[in-house]
């Protein structure tokens, strides 16, 4: 046996499979982009609706990984309960099973076929939805060949009398090759960060014959506790929430595993019994044609039996996680954080929640304009107030910033038209929100000018606070839309914008008569020519706001 061979061309072929699996999951999440985002936004208290969401999530994406990693990101931003989170979860792992039965399917041959197949729509399709029909053909393809490679290169090792030398730790019916089968398949889940890939090559490596059916059911448990280590990376540079949905979809999971594996013989003969067919019978080319199947059932029936017995507890393992992973010292706020690879965020449910993430922006910038205009009111000027004024500014710089790298990151992957349209919105409209805390903080600064001998008085002062009335209202008119799409009125605030420019321009064609006439001195004249500037250039990135809104909701 040529072991190098065998390795560069079970590498390979494990290579097609990634590349198949990536390219399937990226074109149903954009098929699947609204459903995600909805499914998400549906969740409430009701464990069995989060499962369920779970479920339809992870079938969409093709990966519990993607989805525990979802979860972990939304638990740390706040968008999600812990409760909810478990839920999801526990979806999730029922959710990927479906992959075992792709697998599962007997049209390996026509691996070759569906490639050429999906590639015509993909690279010639007129519109998004031919082109993903494609991807998805294309990707559901290069699967079945990457599985159809790797067969091909474990059909030696049936023969080789060193892997069956080897094998004797794992292939013994006695609950030592149990545990060290269930290691194996834990450890090399961990090492590749893909349950379905592994659970590719275990069905590859029992359909050609090279395991028996109830080694590849102790790995395929093992892979179920592997692939909880990619949640658990991702929620280490997240707050104590994400930790502790991470922990409790690792708990879940080791102990589901426990469980099944106290009665680990029964739970093989149970399968055997279910499913017809024996899944240990050799086919005239020496292959096991039915043990696929078997392996889809057992992985599928392991995920629902640990759910509706986990279900009940929810609360119980909730308390648990949070008794292990107490809150912290110093109360932490919740953000938004690139967790692992910004690659395997769902398009539809990143943008989600970025979107939110503005929203907090511009709950920020609400509270700016509050802050500004009792600071300006005021006959005195309080230097803790200005502070916290900048501070607020400053936040919105960091929220800007972070919101920007995160949509970019998202903008990297395969979009729909509508989600293009939908990141760029996202990431115009926070550089909008930042500018309008950038001019609240320069129409602060611009008071502490003012003193005795340089006061702002009667009729200016009104013109002034009069013109930031209207500019306020425009703001809060505008940015309705973001938390309410409906209110959306571009041709009304169009007029509004317009408005305000021309009565900024008559109050300080106003302001400079009142100079001439030497009723204010010049550096009084000066401040509010340049708080009269400030505020226009307010009212002018509200209306950019709208217009970014607009492109949205067009596409």
């Amino acid at each position: 046996m040529d072991t190098f061979k065998m390795l560069y061309t079970v590498l390979g072929g494990l290579g097609v499979f990634f590349y198949g699996m990536k390219s399937m999951s990226d074109a149903l999440q954009a098929v699947a982009g609204d459903m995600i985002r909805n499914a998400i936004n549906s969740l409430t208290s009701n464990r069995f609706l989060a499962v369920a969401v779970g479920i339809v999530v992870t079938m969409a994406v093709q990966s519990s990984s993607i989805t525990t990693v979802m979860v972990v990101g939304f638990v740390n931003a706040g968008l999600m309960q812990l409760t909810q989170a478990i839920g999801v979860i526990l979806g999730a792992n029922i959710g990927t099973t479906i992959t075992g039965w792709i697998i599962s399917i007997k049209i390996g041959k026509y691996g070759l076929l569906l490639i050429g197949v999906g590639i015509f729509p993909l690279m010639f399709g007129k519109n998004d939805r031919w082109r993903n029909i494609g991807r998805i053909l294309f990707g559901i393809g290069m699967i079945f060949f990457g599985l159809q490679i790797m067969s091909g290169a474990f059909k030696p090792l049936r023969s080789d009398p060193s892997f069956h030398s080897f094998l004797v730790y794992f292939s013994g019916q006695d609950y030592g090759s149990y545990i060290a089968s269930i290691g194996m398949g834990c450890i090399l889940t961990m090492i590749i960060q893909s349950s379905s890939a592994m659970l590719g090559i275990t069905m590859a490596m029992a359909t050609t014959g090279v395991i028996e059916f109830h080694t590849a059911a102790a790995l395929v448990l093992g892979e179920n506790i592997g692939t909880t280590i990619t949640a658990l990376l991702a929620s280490v540079g997240g707050n104590v929430a994400a930790k502790r949905a991470a922990r409790a979809h690792a708990i879940f999971n080791c102990l589901g595993v426990l469980v099944l594996f106290s009665f680990f013989p029964h739970y093989v003969k149970f399968i055997e019994w279910l499913i017809p067919g024996d899944s240990n019978l050799l086919n005239a080319a020496g292959d096991k044609p039915n043990i696929a199947v078997h392996i889809a059932s057992g992985h599928t029936i392991f995920n629902v039996v640990a759910t509706l017995i986990f279900i009940p507890l929810l609360n119980i393992l909730a308390k648990v996680v949070i008794r292990i992973t107490p809150d912290a010292a110093i109360k932490e706020k919740n953000k938004l954080v690139l967790l692992g690879n910004p690659q395997d965020i769902v398009p539809a449910t990143a943008l989600a929640q970025a979107h939110v993430e503005v929203q907090k922006m511009k709950e920020l910038v609400d509270k700016m304009f509050l802050r500004t205009r009792s600071y300006l009111e005021s006959k005195s000027s309080d230097a803790r107030e200005l502070a916290k004024i900048k501070d607020y500014e400053r936040i919105t710089d960091n929220i800007q910033k972070e919101v920007t790298v995160f949509v970019g990151a998202v903008m990297e992957k395969a979009l729909s038209h509508h989600q293009s349209h939908q990141a760029q919105s996202l990431v115009r409209v926070a550089d909008e929100l930042e500018s309008v805390a950038d001019y609240l903080d320069k129409l602060a600064t611009y008071k502490t000018r003012f003193d005795e001998a340089n006061k702002l008085e009667g009729e200016a002062r009104k013109e002034l606070f009069d013109l930031m009335d209207g500019v306020e209202e425009f703001y809060h008119h505008t940015t309705r839309a973001l938390i309410n799409p409906e209110t959306l009125d571009p041709t009304g605030d169009t007029k509004r914008s317009e408005f305000l420019r021309i009565k900024a321009e008559k109050i300080r064609k106003n302001h400079l008569n009142r100079v001439g006439s030497g009723e204010y001195p010049a550096l009084t004249s000066l401040t509010f020519s340049d708080m009269v500037v400030a505020l226009r250039k307010i009212r002018s990135h509200c209306h950019n706001i709208t217009q970014a809104l607009e492109r949205v909701e067009e596409s």
